[in-house]
């Protein structure tokens, strides 16, 4: 199976569906630490295509995303079970622990256009370059939010990747 380059925008009902559930793996550092997320969106700001993502300051991924820089958003197959498992098993372990991919099941492919691997379970996945990144601010955040995602503090940054590619299985 190869990949192929698909326009970024293409079945963005999928991506959004999955993001809600199982989630989808953002994988960031050179030798790969992939992270469940739940939290994301994809558009256009300064012209560009672009990934957000939310992550917290107190995750490993965190120190990753800010000495690298690049990420890659992975995006499992629909009643992929096995992935979706996989998933699960990321988003309540750390890479602090050891190899994620290694403990999880799953294959790390080299990026295409960054060298930061993806997910080779998933079919299709981003591979995005940051281009800014700022914390939620505590001050600006509305009431319900805070008290209901940040009860103890930990406010995501959100990281706001320029989608280099975006891939699909054929």
């Amino acid at each position: 199976m190869d990949r192929v380059a698909v326009d970024p925008f293409e079945n963005l009902e999928e991506v959004f569906a999955r993001i809600r559930k199982p989630g989808l793996l953002l994988t960031t550092g050179n030798i790969g630490n992939p992270m469940t997320i739940g939290w994301g969106t994809i558009g256009v700001v300064w012209n560009k295509p672009v990934f957000t993502v939310l992550v917290r300051p107190s995750r490993y991924s965190f120190g990753l995303l800010k000495e690298v820089g690049d990420f890659s958003v992975s995006v499992p197959a629909s009643g992929d079970k096995e992935t979706a498992k996989a998933v699960a098993w990321c988003g309540c372990h750390s890479g602090r622990e050891g190899d994620k991919y290694e403990a999880a099941g799953l294959t790390k492919e080299p990026g295409i256009t960054i060298d930061v691997p993806y997910v080779a379970e998933c079919p299709r996945h981003f591979e995005c370059r940051r281009i800014h990144s700022n914390h939620v601010l505590d001050g600006e955040l509305n009431h319900e939010i805070r008290s209901r995602y940040y009860p103890e503090g930990d406010l995501h940054q959100i990281w706001w990747g320029e989608i280099l590619g975006a891939w699909r299985i054929q």
